[in-house]
């Protein structure tokens, strides 16, 4: 049962975090609500790293382990940051910019190790370093336009990856 949580998990994981931030910046949610998704993901991420470890240990499934380890550690930066009062901006921009470039990392990796489907994961991997630099100049260009449509870039090209994995591996 967890293997297969863990295969199918991340496809409606992924896409639904990144339609949750966006919803968070266009403050549909509130911050609280923002926070307990942290501590729901901080909660699965370390289920995942744990549970998923003994088939993780070799290849591009090691790198993206050590991923999701580093990223347990960023989200609980968010935790942290979105549980103090005031909420704290520089741990709020570890964890978004930390899930917005870690899975680049992981797409540059899969993208040199895999014999199809490469392209996939250099657009996951533009998606996330197009977004984030858009998402980073927003507040430059005094609209938050600029935020969220980096913020739609990187859920689709994280999307996209991670739905490739799931489905060819």
């Amino acid at each position: 049962m967890f293997r297969r949580a863990r295969e199918l998990g991340p496809p409606i994981l992924v896409p639904l975090a990144w339609t949750f931030v966006t919803a968070a910046h266009l403050e549909v949610v509130t911050e609280y609500t923002l926070f307990i998704a942290h501590v729901v993901m901080a909660v699965l991420l370390v289920g995942f790293a744990a549970t998923g470890y003994a088939d993780m240990r070799e290849g591009v499934l090691r790198t993206w382990w050590l991923l999701i380890a580093v990223g347990s550690v960023v989200t609980l930066c968010g935790v942290v940051g979105l549980w103090l009062e005031p909420t704290n901006p520089a741990l709020t921009a570890v964890a978004l910019f930390g899930w917005m470039l870690l899975p680049a990392v992981g797409f540059v990796d899969t993208r040199r190790r895999v014999t199809r489907g490469g392209w996939i994961y250099a657009v996951g991997t533009a998606g996330c370093l197009l977004g984030a630099a858009l998402y980073a100049v927003g507040p430059t260009w005094g609209t938050r336009t600029a935020a969220v449509g980096g913020l739609v870039l990187v859920g689709l090209g994280q999307t996209a990856g991670i739905v490739d994995a799931a489905i060819r591996y």
